[in-house]
């Protein structure tokens, strides 16, 4: 009973998985460009560049536009935050150095790379989906 459901309705659970991933990523990166709403923001280094992937990559998901693409740049960011930041902390425990988000997004993104945009996009709208 629970498969058929899920199986009917599988294309509205993707459209939802894929707008909440790009909801959270967009979040992330209006959290790394503090002043952005009001004008202060200061541009500059690494942080500011995975801020403007993560805005932009966030809102280009939510819309499913260009959203393999999207995904491959936002998983190989996802990857380098995790050796970069986070495993200078300890590498084999993620929830000890703060790196369970870039993996879980890592493995959002992949998902998202073998499925692309689907329905209710405009990867889907423009024939690209």
């Amino acid at each position: 009973m629970f498969n058929k459901f899920a199986e009917k309705n599988s294309d509205y659970f993707y459209v939802v998985f894929r707008v909440v991933i790009g909801l959270v990523f967009l979040l992330h990166g209006i959290m790394k460009l503090p002043g952005m709403i009001d004008g202060s923001m200061v541009i500059t280094g690494v942080f500011f560049w995975a801020g403007v992937i993560e805005l932009v990559g966030g809102s280009l998901l939510i819309l499913g536009l260009f959203t393999r693409y999207v995904a491959f740049v936002a998983a190989i960011e996802m990857l380098v935050a995790f050796f970069m930041v986070h495993t200078s902390k300890g590498v084999w425990h993620p929830l000890y150095n703060g790196g369970e988000a870039a993996l879980l997004f890592f493995a959002a993104f992949l998902v998202l790379i073998a499925y692309g945009a689907r329905k209710w996009s405009l990867d889907n709208l423009l024939g690209k989906g």
